[in-house]
């Protein structure tokens, strides 16, 4: 499968359900946004899931109103608590391990330094310990941030092999669980065992993301209470993507690191973001959500005290591309689309597990039909 667009083959990658049916698979931060989108993709492809993880962060949530803990092993904790990660590995035996649970917010990560290094860092070192001592594990993704690396504002993307950095606590903190992925798998993992890669994605959109000081649940909020939207950086630059696109360069990567005759190669870091054309500046991706949501409003001001965030951020996915066949699926405009289309049935009142399932097999149209 590696190399089909070098090859000119442009038809969509998606997950085999071969390797995933009756996998056991564990992902940390399943109660998050991306994680509850990606346990409910990996129990449509049949794993066995189990998630550790704290309570879900505040109402409304993804994780309840899509009904994620009806499909998983929920097993609540926090990845800052050695004994209770290496318990729960140690139980459910995992053959994929999916890193996810994280201190996600630039913002929060100022009021917060410690809670953000402590789990962003300490974490990721707590898991890859647990790890090491756990036999059978095939593959592990320790999932990260575009933000990882040290931001120099420059027009081209970054590629993986660029230095890490960060300028706020939340950025470094991800550069700093890269620099742990790299030593822990080059002290205890280079003479076999697991293949221990790592993820760099773009911003990503979608429905059921309720984030605070994120653009488009921010923006969701407005429209939905019949306010404005006020943007504070609305020529900031960012990649933008639906969050279904890099989870499925992560399944796509673990499969990748299971593979005894791939591991290797695939055992380092990895960039998934969208094209070129579509890292947009902020102003950008909200006219497009307010051009699908009538009566929407958008009010330009940014504070004068706000702290420091990068204007300019792309990333270079050549390496995905080229040996993971992994390229974006949906532009930015059906990403936006989608998004929007998920919040106004929240706001309908319908039923969000459906309006999840539905969206997910719009996507990967071989899931099975949605249960209720």
């Amino acid at each position: 499968m590696e190399d089909l667009v070098s090859a000119g083959v442009a038809a969509l990658r998606l997950p085999e359900p071969a390797f995933w049916r009756g996998r056991r698979v564990l992902v940390t931060g399943h109660t998050g946004f991306k994680g509850s989108w990606l346990a409910l993709w990996l129990k449509a492809l049949g794993a066995e899931v189990t998630g550790f993880a704290l309570a879900p962060p505040g109402e409304p949530n993804l994780f309840t109103l899509a009904g994620v803990e009806r499909d998983v092993h929920h097993v609540h904790g926090d990845v800052r608590d050695a004994a209770a990660l290496d318990a729960c590995i140690a139980q459910a035996r995992p053959q994929v391990v999916l890193h996810l649970a994280a201190q996600s917010l630039v913002r929060l990560s100022y009021r917060e330094p410690v809670q953000t290094y402590a789990t962003n860092v300490m974490g990721t070192v707590h898991l890859l310990d647990a790890v090491r001592r756990q036999p059978g594990v095939e593959a592990v993704l320790v999932v990260t941030s575009d933000k990882c690396y040290e931001n120099r504002e420059w027009l081209w993307g970054y590629r993986e092999n660029e230095a890490m950095g960060g300028h706020d606590p939340y950025s470094n903190s991800k550069g700093c669980a890269e620099l742990v992925t790299s030593a822990m798998r080059r002290s205890f993992f280079a003479d076999g065992g697991p293949g221990i890669g790592s993820a760099r994605a773009g911003n990503v959109i979608g429905g059921g993301d309720w984030a605070d000081d994120r653009l488009l649940p921010d923006a969701m909020r407005a429209f939905i209470a019949g306010q404005p939207v006020v943007l504070r950086s609305p020529q900031a630059v960012r990649p933008w993507q639906h969050v279904l696109e890099p989870l499925r360069g992560y399944l796509l990567l673990a499969e990748a690191l299971a593979d005894p005759t791939r591991r290797a190669r695939h055992a380092q870091g990895w960039n998934f973001g969208p094209d070129e054309a579509d890292c947009r500046a902020v102003a950008d991706v909200v006219s497009l959500a307010a051009g699908e949501w009538p009566g929407a409003r958008v009010v330009v001001n940014p504070p004068p005290d706000a702290p420091h965030e990068a204007n300019l951020l792309r990333l270079d996915c050549t390496q995905a591309h080229q040996q993971l066949a992994w390229r974006p699926h949906w532009r930015l405009e059906r990403g936006v689309a989608e998004t929007v289309a998920w919040f106004r049935a929240f706001a309908d009142g319908q039923d969000m597990r459906q309006v999840t399932l539905a969206q997910l097999a719009g996507y990967d149209p071989r899931l099975a039909a949605p249960s209720p």
